[in-house]
C-alpha cells in the first residue's frame, strides 16, 4: 500500500449514536483497501465515537476540536486534508457494500473525463431493514436533465476526483441541508457526472420527518435554484423550480392531513437479489463487530 492513499473519505459526525460503528466497519471492509478515513467530529455530546475506539486501524484519523460548524464546513476542511487522489463522502449512519470502492474507483480510472461517480442505492430503515431503493439516474444526462427538480445523484455515495472538489467545494455558509444539491446545480453545466447502475450502498431513511422541517428545506432548495437561474439568465427554469416548489409543498400538506409522513413508505421497487445482498452485508457487518467485540 502507497503511503500516499488513493481515495480520501470524508465522513463529518454529529451525535451519529449507534449507526457510526456499521458505518466504519463497512469502510474497513472495503474490497479496495488503499484509503484514509477521516472522521471529522462536529461538536457531537452523545459519546458515538467511544463505539469505534477498538477498531484499530492507521488509516482512520479523528478529528475534534469540540466546535459545531456543520456539514459543508467540515467537507471543506476533509477537502484541504485530503491527501488521496479521489475524494469520496460517506454518512455516519449509512453503510458501503464491500465492492464500493473498488467499482468506483475501476470506473474513474477507465474514464478520465468523469469527474464525479455515485453508486445506485438501497434504502434501509432506522432498525435496518430493507425498505425499496432511492431514484436512480446513470448518465450525465439523465442526471442533469431537469436541474429545476433537483439532481438524482445521492450525496454520501460520491466519489470524484480532489481536483474537482478543491476546484468547486461547498457554499459556506451552506443552504440549509441542501449543501449536494447547491454544488451540483453550481457545477453540472463544466463537469461530469454518473452513476454505476449496481446497488452498492444503503441509505437510512428516517420513519419520520417533521413538517416544518420539511418545509424550511423545499424552501432553502428553491432559493439556491432561483438564485442560480437568475445568475444565468435562465427564466424559465426559474419559474419551473417554483412550480415545482408549490407542488411538492401542497403535496406534503396533503400527505400530513391524511397520515403521519413517513420517509419509508412507498416503497420503490427491489428485487429479491437485492434484498438478499443487503441481509448478507448486514450479517457480515454484525459478524465482525461480534468478533471484535470478543477479541
Amino acid at each position: 500500500m502507497s503511503q500516499t492513499p488513493m481515495i480520501t473519505v470524508a465522513m463529518p459526525i454529529f451525535n451519529a449514536g449507534q449507526y457510526l460503528r456499521a458505518a466504519v466497519l463497512s469502510i474497513v471492509r472495503q474490497t479496495y483497501q488503499d484509503w484514509e478515513l477521516l472522521l471529522i467530529d462536529d461538536g457531537s455530546t452523545d459519546q458515538a465515537l467511544e463505539s469505534i475506539r477498538d477498531i484499530c486501524d492507521s488509516r482512520i484519523h479523528i478529528q475534534q476540536d469540540g466546535r459545531n460548524k456543520g456539514l459543508a464546513t467540515r467537507l471543506n476542511e476533509a477537502i484541504d486534508m485530503a491527501r488521496g487522489r479521489y475524494f469520496a463522502r460517506m454518512d455516519q449512519d449509512d453503510v458501503s457494500y464491500p465492492e464500493r470502492f473498488a467499482k468506483q474507483v475501476a470506473m474513474l480510472e477507465r474514464d478520465p473525463q468523469l469527474d464525479l461517480l455515485g453508486v445506485r442505492a438501497a434504502k434501509i430503515s432506522m432498525d435496518d431493514r430493507s425498505v425499496g431503493n432511492l431514484p436512480f439516474m446513470q448518465t450525465h444526462e439523465q442526471i442533469c436533465a431537469r436541474p429545476w427538480l433537483g439532481f438524482y445523484l445521492p450525496h454520501p455515495t460520491w466519489m470524484g476526483r480532489i481536483e474537482w472538489f478543491r476546484r468547486h467545494r461547498y457554499a459556506s455558509p451552506a443552504p440549509y441541508l441542501c449543501e449536494d444539491q447547491e454544488l451540483l446545480l453550481r457545477s453540472h453545466a463544466d463537469s461530469r457526472f454518473a452513476t454505476l447502475p449496481e446497488v452498492l450502498f444503503a441509505y437510512r431513511v428516517r420513519d419520520h420527518i417533521q413538517p416544518g422541517k420539511q418545509l424550511r428545506i423545499r424552501w432553502s432548495v428553491l432559493k439556491m435554484q432561483l438564485r442560480h437561474f437568475w445568475s444565468v439568465g435562465d427564466v424559465w427554469s426559474a419559474l419551473l423550480s417554483l412550480s415545482v416548489f408549490l407542488a411538492r409543498v401542497a403535496r406534503d400538506g396533503i400527505a400530513s392531513c391524511l397520515f403521519t409522513r413517513s420517509m419509508v413508505s412507498g416503497r420503490s421497487p427491489i428485487g429479491k437479489g437485492e434484498e438478499m445482498q443487503w441481509a448478507e452485508v448486514h450479517a457480515g457487518l454484525a459478524d465482525d463487530a461480534n468478533r471484535r467485540e470478543a477479541e
